[in-house]
């Protein structure tokens, strides 16, 4: 499945929250059936910025890195991580996929090479 981004950049994406829009970031699994809305993002008000919804928890999971947000196994006891190949982003800091992409083309490319 073609993704915008590789897990690697997607990780500096989130870690470079100040450069990009990451909070409100919807996507789901390509292998679930019902495709389901999942959500995560960053808020750096809190202690703990970063979270996720609509996983294992009923209540979310918050995460002080993004890397331990991505690894967490909080998806049918897999991670982000795990599945990312099933990964399908709709909406990126709560902007349509395809806006954010031309949003942010040049400090993608720029500050967050491959």
């Amino acid at each position: 499945m073609d993704k915008p981004f590789s897990y690697e950049t997607f990780l500096r994406v989130l870690e470079n929250d100040d450069i990009f829009a990451v909070d409100e970031t919807s996507f789901y699994f390509a292998d679930d059936p019902q495709q389901t809305d999942r959500m995560l993002g960053c808020l750096r008000e809190y202690e703990t910025p970063y979270w996720l919804g609509y996983c294992d928890d009923p209540e979310g999971c918050c995460f002080e890195t993004a890397r331990q947000m991505l690894e967490a196994k909080v998806f049918d006891g897999r991670s982000v991580k795990d599945r990312w190949e099933q990964v399908v982003f709709s909406v990126v800091g709560g902007i349509p996929l395809d806006d954010w992409l031309e949003t942010y083309d040049d400090k993608l490319s720029n500050k967050v090479s491959e």
